[in-house]
């Protein structure tokens, strides 16, 4: 009896990684994600792209961190997380922040 003949010659090719938005980066702690937010917005939601970040409106006021807080929340929420492990790294008091997602390694459907 003849033994089957392997039909992949080649080398195994690895599926290329799918390529991340302009305003998400990947880290070796997870992701960071460029966000340009808008406070006192009638509700909290993400509002597309601004520029090279995604744009978020948050309801919450921009004082004594409010702001950033309720940013941190939304994401961990929506991105599954543990809100410990979502974290402003870049423009704490800016419309303009970064944010740190650990232990993200793909990004989900926006």
């Amino acid at each position: 009896m003849a033994k089957p003949k392997n039909k992949t010659a080649g080398p195994v090719r690895e599926e290329p990684a799918a390529e991340l938005p302009p305003w998400a980066r990947q880290t070796p702690d997870g992701m960071r994600v460029r966000v340009h937010v808008t406070p006192r917005a009638s509700r909290t939601e993400l509002a597309g792209t601004h520029g090279d970040a995604l744009a978020v409106r948050l309801q919450a006021p921009p004082v004594d961190g409010k702001a950033n807080a309720a940013l941190c929340a939304f994401f961990a929420e929506r991105f599954d997380l543990p809100k410990s492990k979502v974290r402003v790294v870049a423009g704490e008091t800016s419309r303009d922040k970064t944010l740190e997602l650990s232990g993200l390694t793909t990004l989900p459907e926006i």
